[in-house]
């Protein structure tokens, strides 16, 4: 939150790339307020039952939360391909106008890829009750049912593979010219270009893992991993990335680190 109010407070970071940034920690707030909330309460509780309808709110903010991430990634790895490799051209390819369709795109664009899965899983009776997981999930929830399910896992997989491949490319693409256009480059503006796109590349291995991880337990069952040890690997890109990215992009670029501990100063002698 302190992110955002810097970002949307300091005129001078009115850029793409912070946009991005606000748009990524704004994501990172929606996924953490779709776990965290129901978590804490089952924790202090000790009740852990959730109705169907909460249950499927918890599934669709989740889901959307990580096919959301994945696009933000690929949105600032295409901006920091452009800023490298078409310097001069940045401000007419990236112009505000752009930049806004673009960051509604990598909000509406997970809604939609999401919504027809969602919509099967909706028309599923279920016969069984119990998700072994600390949150709903789609696939599991899937499992409960006691009518065929061929349809909806088939459709799950392939959607799993449209909204996670397209990014995947662009990231994958982005970041070879990068590298390609940073070889040609004098050993100082190489280590500039380098020190640019280090952020971005920490977000995209940080959150590939966390998904890796979680679609691996999920859908082969964990193998013998302990319960524990399956309930951390199915949070870590739920809870890490929203905690990490801030701090990585707020101590990375000076843009954003000098007015964020202008800020923090004046809340702390205020608060004196």
């Amino acid at each position: 939150m302190v992110l955002i109010c810097v970002i949307y407070l300091e005129k001078s970071l009115h850029e793409p790339m912070y946009f991005l940034v606000c748009s990524q920690a704004a994501n990172g707030l929606y996924g953490g307020t779709a776990l965290l909330p129901s978590l804490l309460s089952n924790i202090l509780s000790g009740f852990y039952e959730v109705s169907l309808a909460c249950c499927l709110t918890q599934i669709f903010a989740i889901h959307t939360y990580a096919i959301v991430e994945f696009t933000i990634l690929a949105a600032m790895s295409y901006d920091r391909y452009v800023a490298i490799c078409y310097p001069l051209q940045y401000h007419s390819i990236m112009s505000l106008s752009r930049t806004y369709k673009l960051i509604t795109l990598v909000w509406l664009y997970p809604l939609l890829a999401f919504l027809l899965v969602f919509v099967l899983t909706l028309q599923l009776r279920f016969c069984q009750n119990t998700i072994e997981k600390l949150y709903c999930h789609n696939h599991s929830l899937v499992k409960l049912s006691c009518t065929d399910t061929s349809l909806v896992n088939a459709v799950g997989l392939l959607s799993v593979a449209l909204y996670s491949l397209p990014q995947l490319v662009m990231v994958l693409y982005s970041y070879v010219h990068i590298l390609r256009i940073c070889m040609q480059l004098p050993r100082q503006s190489r280590l500039k270009a380098f020190r640019t796109c280090m952020p971005g590349l920490a977000s995209v291995a940080n959150y590939s893992v966390g998904c890796f991880l979680e679609i691996v337990q999920s859908r082969l069952e964990g193998g013998h991993l302990p319960f524990r040890a399956k309930a951390f690997l199915s949070i870590y890109f739920l809870i890490m990335p929203p905690i990490i990215n801030p701090v990585i992009y707020g101590m990375s670029f000076n843009a954003i680190r000098v007015p964020l501990l202008r800020l923090l100063w004046l809340l702390w002698r205020r608060g004196r």
